[in-house]
C-alpha cells in the first residue's frame, strides 16, 4: 500500500495514496462507524476548491481525497516526486469499496442521481458482487435542503444499517453534501463523481489508453460537448498554468484552513 499523506496541489491537499490504502480506510471507517469523507478530484474538482477558497476549506477538511485525474496524480509527481505509477479513480475505487463491503458483509446506502439511473445501478452492482447488502438507496431531489431535512436524511440513512454511503451528485454538489453530513452520520460518506452513471451502463467510459494518457476529458467533452465545453478548455490551462507557476515558485499556493463549520445550506 501506498499512503504518504496529504500533498499541497494549487491549494487543495491531495493525499499521495493508492486504491489499496483508500479503499482500507474507508474500511476501516465502516467496521468501527466513525464519521469519514473521501472525495476523488480530478482537474476540475482541484480548481473548484481553487476559484472557491470557502470550498478549498471544505475539500481540505476531507479525511482523503485521492488523485482521481491523471493530471493531478502528474502534479503530485512533478510537485513532491511521489512516485504514484496510477491514479485512484472515483469509479474503480468504488468498485474496490465494494468489493470489501460484499466480502465483509458491510452494507451500503445509495444517495444521489435519478431514479433511472438507480434502479440500473442497482442490479448492476449486485451482478458483480453477488453477496453485496444494499441498505437502501435515494436519489436526488436536485433542490437545496430544507431546514430540519439533514437531519431527516441522516436518519434514514442510520435505520438502514448502511455502513457505507456512497454520494453521486455531482461535483461539487457531492463534496458540499459529503463534507455537511459526515458530523450527523457514523459511517463513511464517498463522493464518486461519475460512478453511479459508469456502473450503471449510462456513461461509456473511455478506451483504456485514453485514461492512461490523461485524455478522458477529450472522450467526455465528445460525449457532451454542449455541457463540459468550459469546464475542460476553459479550466485545464488555467490548472496546467497554475501548476507550472507553483512548480516554478512564482505563485505561493497556499491551502486555507480545513473548514470546520457546517454550509447553512447545500444540494440535496
Amino acid at each position: 500500500m501506498i499512503d504518504q499523506g496529504k500533498r499541497n496541489v494549487l491549494g487543495v491537499l491531495v493525499n499521495v495514496i493508492d486504491y489499496a490504502a483508500a479503499a482500507e480506510k474507508v474500511l476501516a471507517a465502516a467496521r468501527e462507524q466513525r464519521p469519514f469523507a473521501l472525495t476523488a478530484l480530478a482537474v476540475h474538482g482541484v480548481m473548484t476548491g481553487v476559484q472557491d477558497p470557502a470550498h478549498n476549506a471544505r475539500l481540505n477538511a476531507f479525511d482523503v481525497v485521492t488523485p482521481d485525474g491523471q493530471p493531478v496524480r502528474w502534479a503530485l509527481n512533478l510537485l513532491y516526486g511521489a512516485g504514484l505509477a496510477d491514479r485512484v479513480y472515483g469509479p474503480s475505487l468504488t468498485l474496490e469499496v465494494l468489493r470489501g463491503c460484499a466480502a465483509e458483509g458491510l452494507p451500503v446506502y445509495l444517495y444521489g442521481s435519478t431514479t433511472e439511473t438507480l434502479d440500473r445501478l442497482v442490479p448492476a452492482l449486485t451482478e458483480l458482487f453477488p453477496a453485496l447488502k444494499i441498505a437502501g438507496v435515494e436519489p436526488s431531489k436536485f433542490r437545496s435542503i430544507r431546514p430540519g431535512e439533514d437531519v431527516e436524511i441522516a436518519e434514514r440513512i442510520k435505520s438502514s444499517g448502511a455502513r457505507v454511503v456512497l454520494v453521486g451528485l455531482g461535483c461539487p454538489r457531492q463534496e458540499i453534501f459529503a463534507y455537511a453530513m459526515r458530523p450527523l452520520i457514523d459511517a463513511p460518506l464517498l463522493a464518486v463523481g461519475a460512478a453511479f452513471d459508469y456502473h450503471a451502463g449510462q456513461l461509456r467510459k473511455p478506451p483504456a489508453w485514453m485514461q492512461k494518457y490523461g485524455l478522458e476529458w477529450l472522450w467526455r467533452l465528445g460525449l457532451e460537448p454542449g455541457r463540459l465545453w468550459k469546464r475542460y478548455l476553459l479550466l485545464n490551462p488555467a490548472y496546467a498554468t497554475r501548476l507550472v507557476a507553483q512548480k516554478l515558485r512564482l505563485w505561493r499556493a497556499v491551502p486555507p484552513v480545513p473548514a470546520t463549520e457546517r454550509p447553512a445550506t447545500f444540494a440535496v
